[in-house]
């Protein structure tokens, strides 16, 4: 699908475009959404420059995500995508800034492009271009990773609760330590495609600011886009704060897990040792001899059985006082 933003008055005017339908000439923002081969073909007459392939989209290489062509600048990143799912992934977006036009390509829909695409329908300056376009939504990627941030530190801290200040009685203690660790598992997850997107956005802003000079960018801009870069360097501080909670927790919490498992093996050892000497006491009266004089007494029995409770309590007490129980 491709849409263009077309400037009218104060705002603007999200319009369809079909292959057979004109492109407004003073369309400032061409967004590719999962485009096919038309709707390339198309933006590249209009604009003048070549759309990547998907697979050019996801290469690793800094030199293929960031580079100019034919006077165009490309810019790919990893932007976070359905973040407040239960399957956050992250997905390539490209820039192309080309006489001052943007041109988007992305075969996904993270949320900034609806927050910038409503944005500038209700307002926007007279003088909008493909530039300050790419600024607003460079923008709302980094406020909305930092959302993320804010709410994976707060559901860490509700885990690390739960691990160190567990209720007391209730619920089964197994199936909640499964589910902590399925919620550690899960929030390292998003915590690692966070900081994969930051760091891909702060190598974009980086050839921003070594293109500005040659785009002849206004101070404002340049001062933004610095702006932008420390914001992102904090997230990524911050983002790295929170994988080694993560990882802390989950040591933690195999830690928890661990002494459980000590427990519950202490108890059967030491129920072991204790039922040893009554094991001993009934395997001799148990022999069968002839002339074992207590099995003409008439307190054997009894007395057999004292024996073995006596046999129990003692290694228990024993311990207790050892302080190993």
């Amino acid at each position: 699908m491709l849409w263009v933003y077309v400037p009218r008055g104060t705002s603007l005017d999200r319009v369809p475009v079909m292959s057979d339908v004109p492109v407004p000439e003073n369309a400032v923002w061409f967004d590719l959404v999962n485009p096919n081969v038309e709707e390339d073909k198309l933006v590249e007459r209009q604009a003048g420059t070549a759309v990547p392939t998907r697979e050019e989209m996801q290469e690793i290489e800094v030199t293929s995500r960031l580079y100019s062509e034919n006077g165009a600048r490309y810019m790919t990143a990893t932007l976070m995508c359905q973040s407040d799912s239960a399957a956050p992934k992250t997905t390539p977006v490209t820039f192309i800034l080309s006489g001052h036009r943007l041109i988007t390509v992305r075969y996904d829909d993270p949320r900034p492009f609806m927050i910038v695409g409503n944005k500038l329908a209700r307002v926007c300056p007279p003088s909008v271009t493909g530039e300050s376009v790419l600024m607003d939504l460079l923008d709302a990627v980094i406020d909305r990773t930092a959302d993320i941030l804010e709410r994976i530190g707060s559901e860490v801290d509700q885990i690390s609760h739960d691990i160190f200040e567990p209720e007391v009685g209730g619920a089964d203690r197994t199936r909640s330590y499964n589910d902590i660790l399925k919620a550690i598992g899960k929030k390292g997850d998003l915590a690692s495609k966070v900081r994969e997107s930051l760091v891909s956005i702060g190598r974009l802003l980086l050839y921003l600011a070594n293109e500005a000079d040659s785009m002849r960018w206004a101070k404002e801009q340049r001062a933004q886009l610095r702006g932008m870069q420390r914001d992102v360097h904090s997230l990524s501080d911050h983002a790295a704060y929170l994988s080694n909670k993560i990882q802390f927790l989950l040591d933690a919490m195999l830690g928890v897990v661990t002494i459980e498992q000590n427990n519950i093996i202490k108890i059967f050892s030491v129920a072991a040792v204790a039922l040893m000497p009554p094991t001993l006491i009934a395997s001799i009266y148990g022999m069968n001899f002839k002339h074992m004089p207590e099995l003409d007494w008439s307190l054997g029995y009894p007395v057999a059985v004292v024996l073995m409770l006596l046999a129990s309590a003692l290694p228990y007490f024993f311990f207790k006082w050892k302080k190993w129980l």
